[in-house]
Order: structure tokens, then C-alpha cells, then sequence
């Protein structure tokens, strides 16, 4: 059985600073107590009073794994998330993008977890969840007994968005791409390629990361290249902002010049000028939606299928060059 000086003796610390380091307290390092951490997890390491708290208690609380809190895109979804906790008797804990969270997923500290990070990896996630811990994933794919998805339906908001571009005649589309490693832009990409491919297009992809200074740098590109699109799809909202906000610099007008289409449709889309065009989805229903299929399965009443928060497309003035009616 593996023990604290285990622990000490694989992270070459003294049992003190290996106990402190576990428990969170004591004036160590953060290169000290991440190096304790990991070793723990290697050795598949639990304290004792808490393997046994384990065995006979629950916390009556519940984790969310949360990439930041910044911005009204994770904002929408933690108020959906804390609205169905309101009406239960389960306390929520949030935890940003650190090292807390690692010794939370580690250690059991909650009944069960909502993930919306991709640094937490899914393997991880696999090896954690349990009948005793489930865990409701919202940036991936991935599915046991005890994971479920709860996702936006890309698809169906991708594919509306592609047919509103491709029906006005335009057929020079561009896309640009979002940050490599999220499940959500990976299914965008490739549910606009397809559909490109199926009408006989093809579509030259420009790399992005989500912000809205990435858009605007991909848009200088292109636009200073002299070769310019009929059309843009940018798989977000903040993109596709950086992106007009670069248009406009070099005098030119959308949907006139260069038709632009965004994904999120955040609060900002439709006060801008031109106002955004943009895929919708209730990002409060989809904090909303995971929140009560954990709870169901800490109630033991586990989710039957994954579950897809709709989308649909929503045309204004950035992509209307047919004058279709304009959604508010």
C-alpha cells in the first residue's frame, strides 16, 4: 500500500512538505507542490482521512472544470449551471484553469463533475469517473457508464449557415478556424468542408484561436493578399468581429465586399455595425441541460443518451446581400 513517504520519497521532499503540499497548506513552492501532486497521481496516492471519508460520505456538492470565467460565453453557461442548482439542496464549486482543480478530481472533493477544459484530458476524465463519480463532459465526445456529453449541435447550425452563403450565389467561402484543440471548432470545420465538398467547393481554411485579434490578423492577410472572398465563415462570434473590424480599416463593406457569417451569436453580435450574422444557441440552456443530467445520475437515475443543445442560424446585416429578412 502505497504511503505519504512514498510520495515524499518519488517528489525527493521531506513527509512535511509532501503532507502540507497535499493538503494545500504550508509556504512551499508552486514547482514544490505541483512536483508532490504528481507524484502522488502517479502512485495512485489518497490520504487515508479522506479514502474514508469517501467510503461513508457525500459532499453534496458539485465541481465545475472550467477553461475561465471571462467573457459572456462561459458567463451564459455557469448562470444556466448555478440556476438549476439554486432549486436543489447541492452546493457548486467552480474552479478556473490551475492547479486546484487537479487535487479536486483527484482527491473526490466533489459528488460528481462538469468538464469544460480541454487541459483536463480525456483520459484523465476516463480514469476518474465512476458510479461514485460521475462526470458530464461539454468540449468532447466521450461516452462510458458513467461520462456523458451534453453538446452543441454544430452540425445543424454549420449547415444552415453554409445554405444561407451558398444560396445567394456566392461561392468563393473561406473559413476560419479556431483553436486546434477544441471539439467545437473541429466539428464546425468539418461539417463546413463537407458540405463545401457535397456542392462541388473548395473552401481555403485560415487558422484562428478563438480571439478576436486572431480574426482580425487572418483578415489582413487575406485582404492584403488582393485575392479576396466572396464570403468568410469564422467559427466564432469573436472572430468574425476582429475580422469586419479589419474590413473596415481597408475601406471595405460587409456583406457588399466580403459576406460574414460568425458562431455563438454572444450579446455583442447584434449591436455591432454591420450587425452579425451568426449561429444561435442557448448557452444558459446548455449549462442548464449538464447540470440536470449530473444530478440525475447522483440521483440515480442516470441520462439515457447524449444530449445536442440546438442551434440555428441567424441572418443580419453582415451576410445579407439578398435583403432575406433580418432576425433582431
Amino acid at each position: 500500500m502505497t504511503t505519504i513517504r512514498d510520495v515524499a520519497k518519488r517528489a525527493q521532499v521531506s513527509v512535511a512538505t509532501a503532507s502540507y503540499a497535499l493538503n494545500g497548506v504550508g509556504a512551499i513552492s508552486d514547482a514544490t507542490r505541483e512536483r508532490v501532486l504528481q507524484a502522488a497521481k502517479e502512485l495512485n496516492y489518497h490520504p487515508n482521512a479522506f479514502a474514508r471519508h469517501l467510503k461513508h460520505a457525500k459532499t453534496r456538492t458539485i465541481g465545475v472544470f472550467i477553461t475561465r470565467f471571462g467573457g459572456s460565453f462561459y458567463e451564459a453557461i455557469l448562470e444556466g449551471i448555478h440556476e438549476v442548482i439554486l432549486n436543489t439542496d447541492y452546493e457548486l464549486i467552480v474552479c478556473p484553469d490551475s492547479r486546484s482543480e487537479r487535487r479536486i478530481l483527484m482527491y473526490r472533493q466533489v459528488d460528481g463533475a462538469i468538464v469544460f477544459d480541454s487541459k483536463i484530458s480525456s483520459e484523465a476524465i476516463l480514469r476518474l469517473a465512476s458510479q461514485r463519480f460521475p462526470i458530464v463532459v461539454l468540449d468532447r465526445a466521450l461516452q462510458n457508464d458513467f461520462v456523458w456529453p451534453v453538446l452543441q449541435d454544430n452540425p445543424t447550425g454549420t449547415r444552415e449557415a453554409f445554405h444561407h452563403l451558398y444560396g445567394q450565389g456566392l461561392r468563393k467561402i473561406h473559413f476560419v478556424s479556431g483553436a486546434t484543440n477544441s471539439f467545437d471548432n473541429s466539428e464546425r470545420l468539418q461539417t463546413f468542408l463537407d458540405e463545401a465538398s457535397r456542392h462541388g467547393l473548395q473552401v481555403p481554411v485560415h487558422q484562428g484561436n478563438f480571439t478576436e485579434s486572431s480574426g482580425y490578423q487572418v483578415a489582413q492577410t487575406i485582404l492584403s493578399s488582393g485575392d479576396l472572398p466572396e464570403a468568410v465563415f469564422c467559427a466564432n462570434d469573436q472572430m468574425a468581429i476582429g475580422f469586419l473590424r479589419a474590413m473596415k480599416e481597408h475601406g471595405l463593406h460587409a456583406p457588399d465586399d466580403i459576406a460574414v457569417v460568425g458562431f455563438d451569436d454572444i450579446p455583442l453580435s447584434c449591436y455591432i455595425r454591420p450587425s452579425l450574422s451568426t449561429v444561435s444557441v442557448s448557452r444558459f440552456e446548455w449549462g442548464a441541460v449538464a447540470t440536470r443530467q449530473l444530478i440525475s445520475f447522483l440521483e440515480r437515475t442516470p441520462p439515457r443518451e447524449p444530449c445536442r443543445i440546438p442551434t440555428h442560424f441567424v441572418v443580419r446585416e453582415s451576410s445579407n446581400r439578398n435583403d432575406c429578412q433580418l432576425t433582431s
